[in-house]
């Protein structure tokens, strides 16, 4: 059982009733945002109350008649989903500044200087959020709203989210190994095996992410890449 402090409650009003369950507050949040979570790590206990304080409870019967089942983890989903969350202010500034981060981090990846084409540090995405007093939803999917910030902040500073695609040319020492990962990097858009063994490949990946794979692929092959920008937009 989590501390107290650590529960909030998930209301739902409907024709005049009143529905709460008590709810981990970071997974709630991530459930409304669209993660794939088992509600039964959402939920702190499986009772639906009229008033958590008061500890009344909502009886079987209203739950089937408002909700159409009686099933606590679909109930429960649905107040989670369409209620509003209690969070005490000290829980909104944690998980505000935690969405923020992944918001900048989001967008810091995807985006370039579209004069330069280069990355944007983290640092200058937040200072321009600032400047354009823009804020965090943490009820809202990360790339939905990093998509409308970049609209806003291109007023304070030169952005856009931008694809990449590299051409990547590894000599055979290396190339199987290289391999797997530059599937993880991002999408292989073709494949040339060379008959030495050597390997020439097109990957496509987010802009911003242009020197981090650039220094992974020089970590797996010591440094022997060559790295060929092929289309940024």
């Amino acid at each position: 059982m989590k501390r107290k402090k650590d529960h909030v409650i998930a209301r739902l009003e409907i024709k005049g009733h009143r529905f709460e369950i008590l709810v981990d507050p970071d997974k709630a949040l991530e459930l409304r945002s669209g993660k794939n979570i088992p509600i039964e790590e959402v939920l702190i206990t499986d009772t639906v109350y009229k008033d958590v304080g008061s500890g009344d409870r909502v009886s079987p019967e209203l739950l089937k008649k408002t909700f159409g089942t009686t099933d606590i983890n679909k109930i429960a989903k649905e107040i989670i989903m369409k209620g509003e969350l209690q969070l005490t202010a000290e829980q909104r500034r944690r998980i505000l500044e935690a969405k923020k981060r992944q918001v900048i981090n989001f967008i810091a990846r995807n985006a370039i200087d579209p004069q330069t084409k280069l990355p944007i540090p983290p640092a200058r995405i937040e200072a321009a959020m600032k400047e354009a007093k823009v804020s965090v939803d943490p009820y809202k999917d990360i790339e939905e709203q990093a998509l409308k910030i970049v609209k806003a902040i291109s007023r304070v500073i030169p952005i856009k989210i931008a694809r990449m695609i590299i051409e990547v040319r590894i000599p055979p020492q290396f190339s199987g190994r290289a391999y797997s990962s530059l599937q993880k990097l991002g999408e292989l858009k073709s494949v040339d095996w060379k008959s030495d063994g050597s390997l020439v490949a097109e990957i496509e990946i987010p802009a911003g992410m242009q020197q981090e794979v650039i220094d992974k692929l020089n970590k797996l092959t010591k440094g022997n890449v060559e790295v060929k920008v092929v289309y940024t937009g």
